[in-house]
């Protein structure tokens, strides 16, 4: 299948097919499989922000652990995702959103990590200044709604309801903002000293209504790292609009 039409499938939900059916609802699968799957969340979110898309990729047959980034540095959110994939028992499967993206892209060369997922991530690579790369593209709304106290910092919640999580219905999008991850003033200037996706294979989901990460530089990285590039009509949490359609993503990957 060519990757036009793989864009096509996912964008329009009818992905299944390819990617091996997933039924809402209940969450099953039509068709199990085993694996292995560590989500890394991004800036400004946490752990539980994959809570829609866990019960489909469990109910598939996969263990699934979510990272709890402290987002105080990148050295030492990597250190934390090493640690989930040290508990890991075989091949496994590493989705990073967003900021999440530099995590998986230094973390991604663990022996056990079979490939990697980016949804409208970060792809840095080694020792690029990302923040100066990003400089090149749209500056994208939410970075305006960015605010700093005593070394921390997080998205107001104007910024985070209209930029960050447009699309998401109003009373989960707050549900998010309460549990919104501080990040240290100093995170993006973390650079990664290794890109696990010049050696790993690599997916990239790019949200083409995105107001947090501007789509153009999402498409850059995403031919730059040579990805498997699909494309979905959503805003930057797309995980939480259309977790079908990301679980599906990430379900490819596992049964590749």
């Amino acid at each position: 299948m060519d990757r036009r039409h793989f864009t096509k499938l996912l964008a329009t939900g009818t992905a299944a097919a390819a990617l091996g059916t997933v039924t809402t609802g209940t969450a099953s699968a039509t068709s199990r499989t085993s694996g292995n799957v560590v989500l890394v969340h991004g800036a400004y979110a946490d752990g539980s922000c994959w809570s829609k898309v866990i019960p489909i990729l469990q109910a598939a047959g996969v263990t699934v652990t979510s990272v709890q980034n402290p987002l105080t540095s990148l050295d030492d959110d990597v250190a934390c995702t090493r640690r989930a994939l040290d508990l890991q028992t075989g091949p496994t499967v590493l989705v990073g959103h967003s900021y999440g993206g530099a995590v998986i892209t230094q973390a991604g060369d663990h022996p056990l990590v079979s490939s990697l997922v980016y949804l409208s991530a970060r792809a840095p690579a080694e020792g690029e200044d990302y923040t100066a790369l990003a400089g090149q593209f749209p500056t994208p709304p939410a970075n305006a709604g960015l605010v700093f106290h005593n070394g921390f910092g997080g998205l107001t919640e104007q910024a985070f309801l209209n930029d960050f999580a447009n699309g998401v219905p109003r009373d989960q999008a707050r549900a998010l903002y309460a549990v919104q991850g501080r990040i240290a003033q100093t995170l993006f200037a973390g650079r990664v000293t290794a890109a696990a996706w010049r050696t790993k294979p690599s997916r990239y989901l790019v949200t083409t209504a995105d107001r947090t990460t501007s789509p153009e530089l999402q498409r850059f990285v995403a031919k730059r790292m040579n990805a498997v590039t699909s494309e979905l009509p959503t805003g930057h949490l797309s995980f939480v609009v259309r977790p079908e359609a990301v679980a599906r993503l990430i379900l490819s990957a596992v049964r590749a």
